[in-house]
């Protein structure tokens, strides 16, 4: 069931999910890539894996996630005991769509000697397919904790799975799957914006291809690329990711000026996310009102896709704040 797309005339929408985040003992999470008006009402804007982990931690009935459905389904898993309503459950991913679980599972059967780290931007049923959930901020602190000769198949995003083998020097199968707003980054137009700033510093995400990565002074998850924008003291700074960041780092830094990288039509429209784009604050309101689009899960799938993600946050660090998942624990196991 999908939350209908409807012009509620003459409500005013703010108060009106204020009032039901109080009625149904909600918390509204945005992730950075949501238009503004909904993350300046959320109340917590982050990426996804942080935003379910703070929503993990409150004392909330309903949480609505303004993302896209597979972060919906990570919090779900990290909260089974709470509902959890997606304002359009149309809201998809590239990635997710890329890597079908029964062709993931043959592709794991085919090369039995492989483990699977697998980005988080994948469906719940892959997750359960997996043997460690990666984000881009965790994977290399995951990655220097498996022996070397263990052989690994890294997916959905092929881009991010190229850059860690090129950083770490480790050979990995990658599944062939792209983003599509950061596949659309030009080359060609991100040169001619340097040239233009000489001194700006570009700031890119690792889903980013390579052509665009080699540019880049800094590689990072959204967090990131949002903590170093602000430590900066370039006053200009070049940002390769969904524009909608910006609007924080508007908000934190407003004396410096932050520029989108451009798309091959010169401008970053086509990098906007047009599955983030769908969750509207019409939509909000509607699944808040009606507890519906609603994420369900079987309870063997949610433990299965847990598993992967216990064993990301066993390697990875329990703390928020560093990316996703914060700055590494190492055992000595």
């Amino acid at each position: 069931m999908n939350a209908p797309n409807v012009s509620l005339k003459g409500l005013d929408l703010r108060a009106e999910i204020d009032r039901l985040r109080k009625e149904r003992n909600a918390v509204i999470l945005a992730h950075y890539y949501q238009k503004p008006e909904i993350q300046d009402l959320a109340d917590f804007v982050g990426d996804s894996l942080d935003l379910s982990r703070k929503a993990e931690a409150t004392n909330a009935d309903v949480i609505a996630f303004c993302g896209v459905r597979f972060m919906a389904e990570t919090a779900k898993i990290l909260s089974p005991q709470k509902i959890v309503v997606l304002p359009d459950m149309d809201a998809g991913c590239s990635l997710e769509d890329s890597c079908p679980p029964d062709q993931f599972k043959a592709f794991r059967e085919a090369h039995p000697d492989h483990i699977a780290l697998t980005y988080i931007n994948c469906s719940a049923a892959v997750k359960a397919l997996s043997d460690i959930i990666v984000t881009s901020s965790s994977a290399e602190i995951i990655l220097k904790q498996i022996p070397k000769d263990q052989k690994i198949i890294f997916g959905p995003d092929r881009h991010l799975g190229g850059y860690l083998a090129r950083k770490t020097g480790r050979d990995m199968l990658l599944w062939p799957g792209v983003c599509i707003v950061h596949e659309a980054f030009s080359e060609t137009e991100l040169l001619k914006l340097k040239a233009e700033h000489p001194e700006a510093p570009v700031l890119a995400h690792p889903e980013c291809p390579p052509h665009i990565l080699d540019h880049a002074d800094h590689v990072g998850s959204t967090s990131s690329i949002l903590d170093y924008a602000l430590r900066s003291p370039a006053e200009t700074l070049i940002v390769a990711t969904e524009p909608h960041i910006i609007h924080q780092m508007e908000k934190a830094a407003p004396h410096k000026r932050f520029i989108g990288a451009p798309g091959a039509d010169g401008n970053c429209n086509c990098n906007m996310c047009p599955y983030m784009a769908l969750n509207t604050l019409e939509k909000l309101y509607i699944s808040l009102r009606d507890l519906q689009p609603r994420i369900e899960m079987d309870e063997e799938l949610r433990l299965g896709a847990k598993k992967s993600l216990d064993r990301m946050l066993d390697m990875a660090g329990r703390t928020v704040g560093q990316g996703d998942v914060g700055r590494p624990i190492f055992s000595d196991d």
